[in-house]
């Protein structure tokens, strides 16, 4: 450990995550489910909170099996309408340290590592691949260990830093995710389609990792330069679970680590667990025209560093 204390710089950020659904008629909706209150944490302080909805809705909130805050809005009362808007606007106050050091227990440095049993009872289904027919995938995986001279963290810097560099970034709406293995033979997918690869790669090495949703800060978007890929529109990511670091965030799409720019607002198993917005109407499937997300993350005041 440094004697020197870190380098901490502090932004106050406002997130601004706007969804319409358009329907060609009039339409009744079901029950919506959210996942927008971003988790907070020593890093992340969530100061202001707010969601409107179009047509009106009652709402009542519930944590699901990861601990995710959960927004239910209920529809019953409320008019058909051919236009669903949900508005969530928040305000966060986000640390980040520079040059962090990441504790990782010393049996854990050298790769391949055994998670100990109480740890290993509570992650094994995050351990556990998810994909079948994942050959390609474990052997690119596997690539990454020879030139990471048995170093279990330079062998994850190495796989996010790959498809940083390696793959071209697609941005797209539709939902779904590509398999890790079509994402590997195209060498290009979108934000999540990263994160699937990254976390299924590391499981097919025996490491614990989890997919993550939230929101990208772009520093250069505030003056209308964009220098980070994902940012305008939900974000995906990964954890890699490192006994005495804990969980730490991996960002293969722009080949950040633990970064600051990053605001968490789920986690889960799988990526179909942690849709930002998930919901349903009464008509047909014609009758539903398309969906339109505008995200914008801004800095309310100029970083603090200290």
């Amino acid at each position: 450990m440094s004697a020197e204390q870190p380098v901490v710089s502090t932004d106050l950020l406002q997130v601004r995550h706007h969804t319409r659904y358009r329907y060609a008629r009039s339409v009744k909706f079901g029950a919506h489910a959210a996942m927008f209150r971003p988790h907070e944490s020593n890093e992340l302080r969530l100061t202001s909170f707010d969601i409107e909805t179009t047509p009106v809705s009652t709402r009542r909130w519930v944590h699901d099996v990861f601990s995710n805050s959960i927004t239910v809005f209920d529809f019953s009362a409320a008019p058909p309408s051919d236009v669903l808007d949900v508005i969530c606007t928040f305000n966060v106050v986000r640390s980040t340290v520079h040059e962090p050091d990441f504790p990782i227990a010393d049996f854990a440095r050298r790769y391949p590592f055994v998670y100990p049993t109480d740890q290993w009872v509570d992650l094994v289904a995050l351990i556990r691949p998810e994909y079948e027919l994942e050959a390609e995938v474990k052997r690119w995986a596997e690539s990454f260990i020879a030139g990471a001279d048995g170093q279990t963290w330079t062998i994850l810097q190495s796989i996010t830093s790959a498809i940083h560099r390696d793959f071209d970034y697609i941005r797209r709406e539709e939902t779904g995710v590509q398999a890790p293995q079509d994402t590997l033979a195209r060498s290009a997918g979108s934000c999540r389609d990263f994160a699937v690869l990254m976390m299924e790669a590391t499981r097919q090495l025996g490491l614990a990792a989890r997919f993550v949703t939230g929101y990208l800060y772009d520093p250069l978007t505030d003056q209308n330069n964009g220098g980070l890929r994902g940012a305008g529109a939900t974000h995906a990511w990964v954890q890699v679970f490192l006994p005495g670091a804990g969980w730490i965030e991996f960002d293969p799409t722009n080949g950040l680590i633990a970064s600051g720019n990053l605001i968490r607002t789920g986690v889960a198993r799988l990526p179909s667990q942690a849709a930002p917005l998930d919901g349903a109407f009464e008509g047909a499937p014609e009758d539903f025209l398309g969906m339109e997300v505008d995200v914008e993350v801004s800095a309310l005041a100029p970083t603090l560093k200290g």
